[in-house]
C-alpha cells in the first residue's frame, strides 16, 4: 500500500508494539498513542495486568521511544466511564453478563480514537488485534475476519465496531501467528519482548467482579439473598446475585451430590438459580442491536456458524432477521450456557457477516407466523 500516515493505539502489550515496529519498517509515518481508560479516583488502583494500565503507558512510551516515533497519552476517562464502566455496572444489576472490552471496542478505541488521531493529522489508525479486514467479493463490502492464528483470534470481539470506520483501520499483526510476534518483537528488540499477555479488565484490580460493583455501585453494602434449585427450593444464601453468571460453577457454597450450575440469575428477588449442566443446554437465541458488516433485509433466512462468547467454538445455526431488525439463531446442536448480555457473531467461513448482543437464550424456536414480513 502507499504510505500513509498511522497513528497506532499502543497498550503496552507485544502485540501493539510489532504492530507499530511492522509499519514503521514498512516505510509509514508512524505514531503511537495509548487511551487513558481507568475512569475514577477508586479505580486509581488500576489493574497493572490488564491493557492500557499505568505500566502500560511506561511500556508504550519506552517502545515508541526506541522505534523513534511520536507518542501521546489520550485521556479517554469520561467517554471510557460512560460507555464500559457504567454499562457494565447496568448490565449486571438488570440480571445480564456484560462484556467491557467488546463495548470499549465499540465505543472507545477505534471511533474515539480515530477522531482523535484525524485532529493530529493521521490518515489512518492501527491495533495488535488478532482479526483481519478482508472484502466480500460478492457485494465489494469491507468485513472482519478471524486472524490467521485461531489460538489467538479476536474477532469476535470487535463485532460491533462500525462498518464506515473499517476503511480507516490496519490490523498488521492478522497475518502472524503469536510465536511470529514474540519473534519479531525480539528481532525488533523491544522491551516488551518476554511481557505476558493481559488476561484481566483494566478497571476491575484482582478481576474481581462483584467487589468492584459493591464497592462502586453498592456503596459497598452487600445484598444476601437465596440460592434455588429448579424446583424453587431455597438450597443456600449469596452475598448479591450480581457475583453470579450463567454456567458458573466454582463459589457457590453449596453442598451438593453432584456438580450443580448457576442458570439463572433474578434481579428483581435477588436470588441465584442453579441446575445441573444439562439444565444449561438451548436450543437457540435471540439478540438485537446487530451491526451488519454484509448487511441482511428482514425475511432473510440463511445457514452460519454463530459464536455466542469469546472462548466458545462457533457451532452451525440457521439465522432468521426478523421485521425489527433482531435475529432468531436457532442452532443445529443445543448450546450451552448462552448468557443474555454476551454478543451473537455470526460468521460466514471465516468472515463476520455481522453480530448483535443476546437478548435471551431459547429452548424452543418462536412462533415466527408474520414476524419476517417487513
Amino acid at each position: 500500500m502507499e504510505k500513509k500516515k498511522i497513528l497506532v493505539a499502543m497498550s503496552g502489550g507485544v502485540d501493539s508494539s510489532v504492530a507499530a515496529a511492522i509499519l514503521k519498517q514498512a516505510g509509514h509515518e508512524v505514531g503511537g498513542a495509548t487511551i487513558r481508560t481507568w475512569a475514577s479516583g477508586s479505580c486509581a488502583s488500576v489493574n497493572t495486568r490488564a491493557c492500557c494500565g499505568i505500566s502500560g503507558v511506561d511500556d508504550a512510551r519506552e517502545v515508541a521511544d526506541s522505534l523513534g516515533i511520536p507518542y501521546w497519552v489520550f485521556n479517554f476517562e469520561e467517554d471510557f466511564k460512560k460507555h464500559v464502566v457504567d454499562y457494565f455496572a447496568e448490565e449486571y444489576k438488570r440480571g445480564r453478563t456484560p462484556n467491557p472490552c467488546v463495548a470499549c471496542n465499540e465505543h472507545i478505541k477505534f471511533r474515539l480514537f480515530l477522531q482523535k488521531a484525524r485532529q493530529l493529522g493521521y490518515d489512518m489508525i492501527a491495533t495488535g488485534h488478532y482479526a483481519q479486514i478482508v472484502r466480500d467479493e460478492k457485494t465489494g463490502a469491507l468485513a472482519l475476519a478471524e486472524g490467521a492464528d485461531p489460538r489467538k483470534d479476536q474477532s469476535y470481539v470487535l463485532f460491533p465496531v462500525a462498518p464506515d470506520l473499517l476503511p480507516f483501520i490496519l490490523l498488521p499483526v492478522s497475518h502472524f501467528t503469536k510465536d511470529q510476534i514474540r519473534a519479531k518483537a525480539a528481532e525488533f528488540d523491544l522491551c516488551v519482548k518476554n511481557k505476558p499477555d493481559s488476561q484481566e479488565i483494566c478497571f476491575i484490580p484482582s478481576n474481581d467482579y462483584g467487589a468492584f460493583l459493591e464497592k462502586e455501585f453498592f456503596k459497598g453494602e452487600k445484598h444476601p439473598g437465596a440460592i434455588r434449585d429448579q424446583e424453587g427450593r431455597e438450597i443456600g444464601q449469596h452475598d448479591g446475585f450480581y457475583h453470579y453468571t450463567r454456567g458458573q460453577r466454582r463459589g457457590l457454597g453449596v453442598a451438593a451430590k453432584d456438580r450443580i450450575y448457576v442458570t439463572a440469575t433474578d434481579p428483581e428477588r435477588n436470588e441465584v438459580i442453579v441446575g445441573e449442566k444439562s439444565d444449561l443446554l438451548d436450543a437457540g437465541l435471540t439478540a438485537s442491536r446487530m451491526n451488519w458488516f454484509i448487511p441482511q433485509t428482514p425475511g432473510a433466512i440463511f445457514k452460519a456458524h454463530v459464536k455466542i462468547r469469546s472462548q466458545h467454538v462457533k457451532a452451525a445455526a440457521e439465522v432468521t432477521v426478523l421485521a425489527d431488525g433482531s435475529v432468531q439463531v436457532m442452532f443445529e446442536e443445543p448450546q450451552e450456557a448462552i448468557t443474555a448480555g454476551q454478543g451473537a457473531v455470526i460468521y460466514d467461513g471465516t468472515k463476520i457477516l455481522g453480530g448483535g448482543w443476546i437478548d435471551r437464550a431459547l429452548k424452543t424456536a418462536l412462533d415466527l407466523k408474520g414476524a419476517c414480513s417487513a
